[in-house]
């Protein structure tokens, strides 16, 4: 089985057909999925969510395109989440990671000053929380680097999610301690660089998610929205590229992600939330 370690199943291309959605990534052997709040408010909405579903677990952050937007009443809304006062989201569903959080250079949606800001408030809450932290990290991978390395009790503890640099730009990222997730860019034509840094990245350091509803992989690649399903096609490609077994690779996948989330998932998968439902194994 495999855990999509990044979705977005509160965004409006998935929300109103999450039952459905769920049950194919269930029909495609993927029993478990994150999804990701990229905002308190979409966190809160990410909690209701995750409490009528079997099997989903939630992240919660601040996206850097949206670090000019809150202010110092949403962090600390931010901070309750993740402490459990969820007054405004009647949900007993575990947050198992902070994020996604980080830095985006490639667009202007927020200055980099602001970003970083918002950026080290989320990694004083992983530090004070003990949650892993979901990295995001678009042409500015370097600087996150050195961002992180102010934060040395998060080593080993944060993940550069939907990769898309190349095995030079993978090295630094695993010498500095830090693991990463390969989304349905290493299935593209044109990512080589990203397969090159997949063949690289250690047995113990590697996920596979969608970003979904973004980023649908080979061969499904003009299906949209893409869904939690499709992390099965990311894994057989990358399985494929690193020389293992489709299953083999399933299995190490899930593996490290229940390690590095703390994922309550049991021998068998069976989750220790919600009701136990036939057809949901891990």
């Amino acid at each position: 089985m495999l855990i999509d370690t990044h979705c977005h199943l509160t965004y409006d291309e998935l929300r109103p057909q999450v039952d459905a959605v769920l049950q194919r990534a269930r029909d495609a052997c993927v029993s478990h999925c994150i999804t990701v709040g990229t905002t308190p408010a979409d966190a809160v909405r990410a909690l209701a969510l995750a409490a009528g579903q079997r099997g989903v677990f939630v992240a919660a952050g601040v996206h850097p395109h949206h670090a000019a937007e809150v202010s110092d009443a949403d962090i600390a809304q931010l901070a309750d989440l993740h402490a459990g006062r969820r007054e405004a989201a009647d949900s007993d569903v575990p947050i198992v990671a902070v994020g996604e959080a980080g830095l985006d250079f490639h667009y202007d949606f927020a200055p980099p000053d602001v970003q970083e800001r918002v950026f080290r408030a989320q990694l004083r809450l992983a530090c004070e929380t003990g949650r892993p932290v979901i990295i995001h990290a678009r042409q500015a991978e370097l600087r996150v680097c050195e961002v992180l390395s102010d934060f040395p009790d998060l080593r080993g503890r944060a993940v550069f999610h939907c990769f898309s640099g190349d095995s030079e730009l993978a090295s630094r990222i695993l010498d500095a301690g830090h693991w990463i997730s390969f989304t349905g860019v290493a299935t593209f034509r044109n990512g080589e660089g990203v397969r090159s840094a997949a063949r690289l990245c250690p047995a113990d350091r590697i996920m596979v998610e969608t970003d979904a509803p973004f980023l649908s992989p080979e061969p499904v690649r003009k299906i949209r929205p893409c869904e939690p399903a499709f992390v099965a096609h990311t894994a057989r490609r990358i399985a494929e590229e690193r020389g293992s077994g489709y299953e083999q690779f399933c299995e190490l996948t899930t593996a490290n992600a229940v390690r590095f989330f703390g994922l309550p998932i049991g021998i068998g998968g069976r989750s220790s939330i919600g009701r136990s439902e036939p057809g949901i194994t891990a």
